[in-house]
């Protein structure tokens, strides 16, 4: 019996990959599915082996010594259970002739939808409001917030989550700016959007949502010069993938009280903590530590995605694709293609460049 090795579950990836699906994947190819909680590294690759494949999510270490290690070890095929893919070398993959797939969509309105709520916690301070009033204390004192209506919100990435949170934002009745190497005609018809240069988005958004992948052009996007760019007093939100922003540089624009606030979804330094309950234990993260300091920074531990329509449509997605590689099908959302179910074509896909997700 073949076996798939699930990394980094918890019990809700139990409960959603052991779907009716998957139960007739079971019976019909015969694949066995074991769990372990702890993510995938060069200490834990060796569990993989004999298995036919592997599923990681998005805190995973797939490096080229992993890759190297877990094909060594038998494994053909690497399945993410998520869009992003940046800790995944799809070179080393390509090189090694092993199969990789993603979930490129689930539930956008998941994520774009979170995004909008942390927006309006932030601009609203609904959290600062329930932990008052949990205290008796119904004061209104620094509690000021901004009507969105007529208000300009900037997006950085106008993929399908962005797109998608330019809908909510024009429910509002705000104005939509955006920048994106890659225009969308959705953005630009149906939600009224208009595409400025990066400059003259930072220096008209009065709130700013991030909606690209990480990449090399991309890392630390949000650095110094890019919050000098900001309207001063603008508030900046997260929900894509924490290496966007260059931590030290938030915080030394949040003390300087240019930066209005700051809502994270996702944190650079995040491999280490999210996921797991650490509230026994010092974390020893001084930049993350800072941040919780702030009282206009809210800071959630990667749950944009966590819905159960997206769950489903995540499980769904990933057995899909191990579907594609047991039949020796191409497979639609295939990064890497094994050279034996598509010979020649173990090169990661051109057009897979995660630029819109």
């Amino acid at each position: 019996m073949q076996q798939l090795v699930v990394f980094s579950a918890k019990p809700y990836d139990k409960k959603y990959l052991t779907s009716e699906r998957a139960t007739e994947l079971d019976s019909a190819a015969g694949i066995e599915i074991a769990y372990h909680e702890f993510p995938l590294s060069l200490d834990t690759v060796a569990l993989a082996r004999g298995a036919a494949a592997v599923c990681v999510f998005v805190n995973d270490d797939l490096n080229a010594a992993v890759l190297a290690s877990l094909r060594a070890s038998g494994v053909r095929a690497v399945l993410l259970r998520c869009a992003g893919y940046n800790n995944v070398d799809l070179g080393a993959a390509a090189r090694l002739g092993l199969f990789v797939a993603h979930v490129p969509s689930y539930a956008p309105e998941a994520v774009a939808e979170f995004a909008a709520a942390l927006l309006q916690t932030l601009n609203r301070k609904t959290h600062r409001a329930y932990n008052r009033t949990r205290e008796a204390n119904f004061s209104l004192d620094g509690l000021l917030g901004r009507t969105l209506r007529g208000k300009t919100v900037g997006l950085v990435g106008t993929g399908r989550i962005g797109v998608a949170f330019a809908r909510i934002m024009r429910g509002f009745g705000c104005e939509l700016l955006a920048h994106d190497v890659y225009e969308s005609d959705e953005f630009k018809e149906q939600c009224g959007g208009e595409y400025v240069d990066l400059d003259a988005l930072l220096a008209r958004s009065d709130f700013l949502s991030l909606h690209c992948p990480l990449t090399d052009q991309t890392r630390h996007i949000v650095d110094e010069s890019f919050l000098s760019k900001m309207k001063p007093g603008a508030m900046l939100v997260n929900t894509s993938r924490g290496g966007l922003i260059k931590t030290r540089a938030v915080i030394a624009a949040l003390k300087s009280k240019h930066l209005g606030g700051l809502a994270l979804d996702v944190y650079e330094g995040e491999g280490a903590l999210f996921y797991n309950d650490h509230s026994g234990h010092i974390v020893d993260d001084d930049e993350l530590m800072r941040l919780t300091t702030f009282h206009n920074v809210l800071l959630c531990g990667h749950q944009a995605f966590f819905t159960e329509e997206a769950l489903h449509e995540i499980a769904d997605g990933t057995i899909n694709n191990l579907c594609d590689f047991l039949h020796r099908r191409k497979c639609k959302y295939g990064l890497v293609q094994d050279q034996d179910q598509d010979p020649g074509s173990s090169l990661v896909r051109r057009d897979s460049v995660p630029i819109r997700i």
